[in-house]
This record gives structure tokens, C-alpha cells and sequence, in this order.
């Protein structure tokens, strides 16, 4: 089973592919999708969405977990951009016959570390464990799009 996990982000889209079956992990990989601030919010979304396209053509994923975008009232405009950043990557995953499925990020971050309210370094030493790393995951958005990919993973296995 491969199964890539997708942490949306307009500067940067975090990517995580885990291969296994069960709780047995034969491999993985990570990345990002990163645009630049000059661009663009048209030309951004095409980077983000040709490059994914692309990968997942390529890479032929059985699952894609995505996560679910959340708006703060504080930052409203952020909460839209991400809402077409995670359009875009839906899209991505439809036109390539790649099932996709959401994760709430509390949701992730409660299955992953036992804490729904857990900081970005504590979900990234949590992955990096499950995944028997040593050195840090970085870019955090990669460890938390393995993370998501992670559950994906378990998740299938057991019936989802």
C-alpha cells in the first residue's frame, strides 16, 4: 500500500509518501511543493497543482490524505487562501483516479501523539519515531504530510 500524506500551504505544500502494509512501514519519502511570495496567487496555484499532478501521475499512490483546512477568525483571508490551495490539491487527486480522504488537524495530531493540541515539534518527533529517524524531518510541513500519510496508512489496513 502507498499512501501520500498533503499538508496544503501556499508558500509551502508539505508531502509525505509512506509504503507498507499494517503497522510495517517499508519506506517512505518527503518533500515540498515551495512558490514563491513574487508570484502570482493564479501562479502559485499552478505551481502547486501542475508539480502534484505530476507526482501523483508518477508515483500512482492507493490513498492521498489531505488536511483538512481550518479558518482562525483572527486571519480570515488565510483560511480562503488555503481553502483554494486544498481545492487545488483535491483536484489533483481527482483527475489522476487517486482516492482522497481529510484529516482535521486535531484530529491528526491527537492520533499521532496522544494530544490534540500538540505543538509542530512534538508531531514531528512523534513521526520521526514511528518512522525509527534519527535526524529531524524538515520542513515541518513534510513531517506533518507524513504524519497524515502515516494514519492513512494504519487506518486502510484496518478497514477505513
Amino acid at each position: 500500500m502507498k499512501v501520500i500524506g498533503i499538508d496544503p500551504g501556499l508558500a509551502a505544500t508539505g508531502i509525505g509518501i509512506v509504503k507498507g502494509h499494517g503497522l510495517h512501514i517499508e519506506g517512505f519519502s518527503f518533500g515540498s511543493i515551495n512558490t514563491p511570495k513574487t508570484c502570482s496567487l493564479p501562479d502559485r496555484l499552478n505551481q502547486i497543482y501542475s508539480k502534484l499532478h505530476s507526482f501523483l501521475r508518477d508515483e500512482k499512490p492507493d490513498l492521498m490524505v489531505v488536511e483538512d483546512v481550518f479558518s482562525l477568525q483572527k486571519y480570515p483571508k488565510s483560511g480562503i487562501t488555503l481553502g483554494q490551495v486544498s481545492g487545488i490539491i483535491l483536484l489533483a487527486g481527482f483527475q489522476t483516479n487517486v482516492k482522497a480522504i481529510e484529516i482535521p488537524v486535531r484530529e491528526a495530531k491527537q492520533v499521532l501523539t496522544g494530544n490534540g493540541n500538540a505543538s509542530k515539534i512534538q508531531l514531528e518527533k512523534s513521526v520521526r519515531h514511528k518512522l525509527n529517524l534519527d535526524e529531524p524531518i524538515r520542513p515541518y510541513h513534510a513531517s506533518d504530510a507524513l504524519g497524515l500519510a502515516l494514519i492513512g496508512l494504519y487506518r486502510s489496513n484496518n478497514g477505513m
